[in-house]
This record gives structure tokens, C-alpha cells and sequence, in this order.
């Protein structure tokens, strides 16, 4: 009965995550897309691809459908690839189909020929940035991800620590808005901002990335087949100590654990299938240095 409930909540969450895939397609092609705007990070790349091709190369047979999801996941392939053995199993599995996810959705959801909100360029810069950066935050927060800067920010933090995503992120708007300048108008240019910072505002409201935990569990049961589970799903490392229980005098172990925020609940769910009555200890916000891996 455990194992059904585990499968249905994993199953629940992939749903989920694919689900805020189609939330962001939404909010893009609804909302940004008619405008002549970008996103930010590697959609907007893709996006400012499709705009080269059809308007500037006059590719006209690429026109009839807005091919940005099929650029992007040209882009996500050897991203993928590169970062195989830095993803957890279940999350490279999670993310690889919601970057398929998003390329189908982002090929087929409509582009209105005539903005929803007509002239009104800043509430579509804010209702599109807040659908967008909605959609990718349940992503997120399902343990899944749809490729591009996130798995960017993954490589890069797991060679050089003194980076973030966020530094990485404004680097590639940095070059992308450089280009719009160059081949659209300054209004273009600001508009498309306005989404962005929109869109990463409602992301972080949405999930937190990033933060890395302490975890300490503390069992008195054989926990050989829940930390198995752990370093196989999870990819972390544990460390085993020797404990006692004052009160009733008992020996137990205390795995200790450094995970982000948003593994806990994975962990939980490992621990709780093996012990129900496992004490866990969480500490939020702790500087970590030496041979950690950053997980998004």
C-alpha cells in the first residue's frame, strides 16, 4: 500500500510538472509572442533564432508555425548530454520530458494574430511574465526542470562555485537584448526586460533555488535499503554516526546529509517509506564549501 501511494505521488508530480510546461507555453504565446517580444535566457535565444530565419532570411516555409520549441530543443539535446552524470536519475528523467513537453506545447499553442490586451504593451509584459514565471516555478518545485539555463547553471556551477544562476542568467540576457538592440528598436528592447524581470520575480515567488540544507535523520531501524535508496535516487552522499538515546539508553545511528531545499521533500518521502518514526532535523541557509554538488 506504501509503494502505491509513493507511485501515485510521483506520478502526480510529473503531471504536474508537465502541466507547468503548458502554463509557461500560455503565457508566452498568448501574451509575449504577439507583441514581437522576448523572453529571457535560452527560449529568448530560440525565439530571436525564429526571427532570423523567417524574417530576416525570408524562410518563408518556417512561417506557418512558430518553430521556437523545436530550436530549443535542438539547443536542450547536448545539454542533456553534457549533463547526464551531474543530474540526479529522477530528475534527468523528469527534465528530459518536460523539455519535450514544452517544445510540443510551445509549437502548438496558437499565436494570436492581434494582442490579447491590444495596445496595452506593459499588462501583457506583466501578465505574460507572471504566467510564464508561474509555470516554471511548478516546474521547478515538482523536481523537474525544462532544460536550458537551468541546466546551463548546473554545468557551470559544478566547475566554477563562485557562479550562480542568476549571474549566468543575466550574462545570456546581457548578450540576448544586445542583439534585439542591434536588429529591433530600443522599445523592443525594454519591453522584453519588463517580461523578463517579471517572469524571474514570479519564478523565485514560486521556488526558491538554490538553498542548500543540512539534514539529520535519526533511526534505531536497519537503514541499509533507505540510504541504498537515497545515493541510488538522490546521488548524495552520508555520513554515519553512532548514537545513543539518553532517555531509554538504545543505540541508533544519525546519517547526516546536505541536500537543497527542494530535495526535502523527496528525502522525506525515502525516509518516512522506511521508518515512520525516524526523527529529521532540517537547517536551512548553510554555507557549504568542499566537494558538494549544486543540484538546481
Amino acid at each position: 500500500m506504501e509503494k502505491k501511494k509513493v507511485t501515485a505521488k510521483s506520478a502526480a508530480g510529473v503531471l504536474a510538472a508537465v502541466a507547468g510546461t503548458l502554463v509557461y507555453a500560455l503565457g508566452t504565446n498568448l501574451f509575449i509572442v504577439p507583441l514581437g517580444l522576448y523572453n529571457g535566457g535560452i527560449v529568448g535565444l530560440c525565439q530571436l533564432v525564429r526571427t532570423v530565419l523567417t524574417d530576416y532570411l525570408h524562410l518563408s516555409a518556417l512561417s506557418y508555425i512558430d518553430f521556437t520549441g523545436i530550436v530549443y530543443y535542438a539547443v536542450n539535446i547536448p545539454l542533456f548530454i553534457l549533463a547526464f552524470r551531474s543530474l540526479g536519475r529522477q530528475f534527468f528523467y523528469r527534465s528530459l520530458l518536460c523539455a519535450t513537453t514544452i517544445t510540443v506545447f510551445l509549437s502548438l499553442v496558437p499565436v494570436p494574430k492581434v494582442p490579447i490586451l491590444g495596445d496595452d504593451i506593459i499588462a501583457s509584459c506583466i501578465i505574460g511574465g507572471i504566467i510564464s514565471g508561474v509555470g516554471s516555478g511548478i516546474t521547478l518545485r515538482m523536481s523537474s526542470s525544462a532544460g536550458g539555463m537551468d541546466i546551463i547553471g548546473l554545468l557551470v556551477l559544478n566547475r566554477k562555485k563562485a557562479y550562480s544562476v542568476g549571474k549566468i542568467t543575466l550574462a545570456v540576457n546581457f548578450v540576448l537584448y544586445a542583439f534585439c538592440l542591434i536588429l529591433f528598436s530600443i522599445n523592443t528592447v525594454i519591453y522584453s526586460v519588463i517580461n523578463a524581470a517579471v517572469c524571474s520575480f514570479a519564478i523565485d515567488k514560486m521556488h526558491t533555488q538554490n538553498i542548500d540544507v543540512e539534514v539529520k535523520i535519526i533511526t534505531s531501524v536497519n537503514a541499509d535499503g533507505m540510504l541504498k535508496e537515497i545515493m541510488e535516487t538522490m546521488g548524495r552522499g552520508i555520513t554515519s554516526l553512532d548514537s545513543t538515546g539518553v532517555y531509554t539508553g538504545k543505540p541508533s545511528k544519525m546519517y547526516y546529509i546536505l541536500i537543497s531545499k527542494y530535495e526535502i521533500h523527496r528525502l522525506r518521502r525515502i525516509v518516512r517509506k522506511h521508518d515512520e518514526h525516524a526523527f529529521i532535523i532540517v537547517n536551512e541557509g548553510v554555507k557549504i564549501e568542499g566537494n558538494y554538488l549544486k543540484k538546481l
